[in-house]
């Protein structure tokens, strides 16, 4: 997938730090001798990774067994979203690995190959969500413009095949990168960083594919849910009368919330990609290529912040999950309940029986 810090996903250049040269005139040097001033990025990165991977974690934990809790026969939309998760999961697992490395000022001991392997599973499963993401719009879409009969041609079973060819085509690329780095044979203690693509244009071209498939699923995305919106208002007002009138009203603004989700985790690090990926293939002044690649790490720790709002969009978007929620819960509380109320009645008894026992105790006057 696409990387933000050097070949596709984000593994770094494999390249040895190295003295700066001098500037010349116009401001320009050698981007290969470059060095970045980073231990303030490296801090901020650290603290927002850490927070994104305690908080996606458990989110996407509670989510997949909610998921995996649902007995009853899954529609197609909850297919989606369980493979949503399992991506999300997949993604969050990755981040301790930028964690250690950025505490380790930015110094890798790992491997190149695991460098390798940790930077493609990490955009491989950021993409395969935007995917799966435009194919929920594009399901909810057809479902509710269609007449009852037409909405079965999208069953379960197509949306298993739909989830089951992402991941092949996934693993397949993912192969391919690993075999890549395999070939070359390279060492560097560096990961995760800026690397020039003058000499790797085929990368750099296929990353403008990624940015411009993602404004695709974007536009697909926005199109779906402004139809989607105005249906079920319009259902709303039609059926005012009615006493679940109001749930279309909310399903309406809820699809909304979950248009919003995706603008702000997805959307700023993709605008920023044509300039990150212009400038790999040129050679820029050391100066703007740290602009370049702290604004790129910036932009990356809010689509990493998706997997803590996918939770939340899972929510939303499943009646059948709301449902299994409460249920989970209220059978929590009313456990708490039931054995606060036992100790309650508890108590009295056992006074009263200690009462008892000191009056058999008491001496006689």
């Amino acid at each position: 997938m696409a990387t933000s810090d050097s070949s596709w996903p984000g593994v770094q250049a494999i390249t040895n730090h190295s003295i700066p040269l001098p500037q010349n005139l116009s401001g320009s040097s050698s981007s290969n001798n470059c060095t970045m001033d980073e231990k303030l990025l490296s801090r901020v990165l650290t603290v927002f990774y850490s927070v994104i991977f305690i908080v996606g974690l458990v989110g996407n934990i509670i989510a997949l067994y909610v998921f995996l809790g649902i007995h009853r026969k899954r529609n197609s939309i909850q297919i989606y979203l369980l493979n949503v998760v399992i991506a999300d999961l997949l993604l969050i697992f990755c981040l301790p690995f930028r964690i250690m490395y950025h505490i380790n000022q930015n110094r890798w001991t790992l491997g190149v190959l695991l460098c390798k392997v940790v930077g493609t599973l990490f955009y491989m499963n950021m993409y395969i969500s935007i995917i799966l993401l435009g194919f929920i719009s594009l399901d909810r879409y057809i479902k509710i413009n269609r007449s009852i009969q037409q909405r079965k041609a999208i069953t379960t079973r197509q949306s298993i095949y739909v989830c089951g060819t992402v991941w092949t085509l996934a693993l397949v690329g993912f192969l391919a990168m690993i075999t890549s780095t395999l070939n070359k044979g390279d060492n560097s203690t560096m990961c995760f960083h800026y690397r020039s693509k003058e000499d790797a244009k085929g990368e750099a071209i296929f990353n403008y594919v990624l940015v411009v498939m993602f404004w695709l699923i974007f536009l697909l995305i926005i199109l779906s849910y402004i139809k989607i919106g105005k249906n079920l208002l319009k259902i709303s007002k039609r059926r005012s009368k009615f006493p679940n009138s109001g749930k279309y009203a909310t399903t309406a603004r809820n699809s909304f919330i979950v248009l919003i989700i995706f603008t702000i985790c997805f959307v700023p690090y993709h605008i920023f990609r044509f300039v990150y990926i212009s400038s790999q293939m040129k050679s820029p002044p050391c100066y703007w290529k740290e602009i370049v690649h702290n604004t790129n790490e910036i932009m990356l720790v809010f689509s990493s912040f998706n997997s803590c709002l996918d939770p939340v969009m899972y929510f939303l978007m499943s009646s059948n999950i709301r449902k299994l929620m409460c249920q989970l819960l209220s059978r929590r509380f009313q456990g708490e309940a039931s054995r606060s109320e036992s100790t309650s009645e508890f108590k009295p008894v056992y006074s009263l029986h200690e009462t008892s026992v000191s009056a058999k105790i008491q001496p006689t006057s």
